[in-house]
């Protein structure tokens, strides 16, 4: 899929210059660019995603852990005192 960018003269120049230093083309830097944008945003929306979504089934249900709780849990990963899960606190 073709596509074609518009971008200021000032823009452009500085492509052109990191272009050269990096030994690639003004056409590479602006494809990685924009990739590494993406793969950021994506990630950033997933972790929104997932945030609403606790948010709501903390609402339905009132379940949760508080900081201390899952530090503690956390404290005893591949150790012989190892915890299988975790018990949320009571609802709020």
């Amino acid at each position: 899929m073709a596509t074609s960018l518009k971008i200021d003269d000032a823009l452009k120049g500085r492509i052109q210059q990191l272009a050269a230093l990096r030994q690639r083309s003004s056409h590479w830097i602006m494809r990685e660019a924009i990739a590494q944008y993406i793969e950021r945003e994506e990630a950033r929306e997933n972790f929104r995603q997932e945030a609403l979504a606790s948010w709501k089934a903390y609402q339905e249900t009132g379940r949760h852990l508080t900081g201390e709780e899952a530090r503690s849990w956390l404290k005893t990963w591949g150790t012989k005192a190892e915890v299988e899960g975790v018990s949320y606190g009571n609802p709020t």
